[in-house]
């Protein structure tokens, strides 16, 4: 399966489209922007996961792509918008690296990834291959979101990336077992939960959700 064959087109326009909404992510100026971007990459995410289910003949990528719509298209950036209106955050993006010098740095995460998944997969299919570095990519800049944004909100929403990241790896390998992805979607669920506790406790403490605040408490006694 190669260029100009509609499997493998509609494989990687769907991959490049998840690829460019990280780097909106880390584009974005307003928090408010930031979750609408999550919320589209998710739907994405669901595109790709029905798009293997009919390439692999694979029903259960159905059921994978379902969730993915459900949870981190709707439920998850409904959740975060939630907390923006309840606690009446600050929607401006607090960065600790610039917006530029953050892009920058994408780009040199995403030549890193091809680099290095490209040689180690030689032999594989083509599409495999590719999928693969594209969710690399995304991976790494889910990391790069979470190094770089000082809001608690953010640091979750980067999270988020980097496991649409894992799922879009996962749902590009042939055979990948059902449990293995609802293990998967459990997990995103949990770290959800997490997220919210410590975006919670920041706030109750500090009346802010920068993380920057933390530095200033280091060695505190509670």
């Amino acid at each position: 399966m190669t260029f100009g064959q509609l499997p493998y087109d509609v494989a990687h326009l769907l991959g490049g489209a998840m690829l460019l909404l990280s780097f909106v992510l880390l584009y974005q100026r307003r928090v408010g922007a930031v979750i609408n971007a999550l919320a589209t990459q998710g739907a994405v995410l669901a595109g790709a996961a029905a798009w293997q289910g009919f390439v692999q003949s694979a029903p259960q990528l159905y059921l994978t792509a379902l969730i993915a719509l459900g949870a981190k298209a709707v439920l998850i950036p409904l959740a975060l918008r939630t907390l923006l209106r309840r606690f009446d955050l600050d929607r401006r993006v607090e960065t600790a690296m610039g917006i530029g010098p953050s892009l920058i740095a994408g780009v040199a995460l995403v030549a890193l990834a091809i680099l290095v998944v490209l040689p180690i997969t030689a032999g594989s299919r083509a599409i495999a291959r590719e999928d693969l570095a594209l969710a690399l990519s995304v991976v790494l800049l889910g990391m790069l979101m979470m190094i770089t944004r000082r809001n608690a909100i953010l640091q979750v929403v980067g999270l988020m990336t980097l496991e649409n990241g894992l799922i879009l790896a996962a749902v590009g390998v042939t055979g990948m077992p059902l449990v293995v992805e609802l293990s998967t979607a459990a997990l995103v669920m949990m770290l959800l939960v997490v997220g919210g506790v410590f975006v919670f406790q920041i706030r109750e403490r500090f009346d802010t959700v920068d993380t920057g605040f933390l530095e200033r408490h280091r060695g505190e006694s509670p």
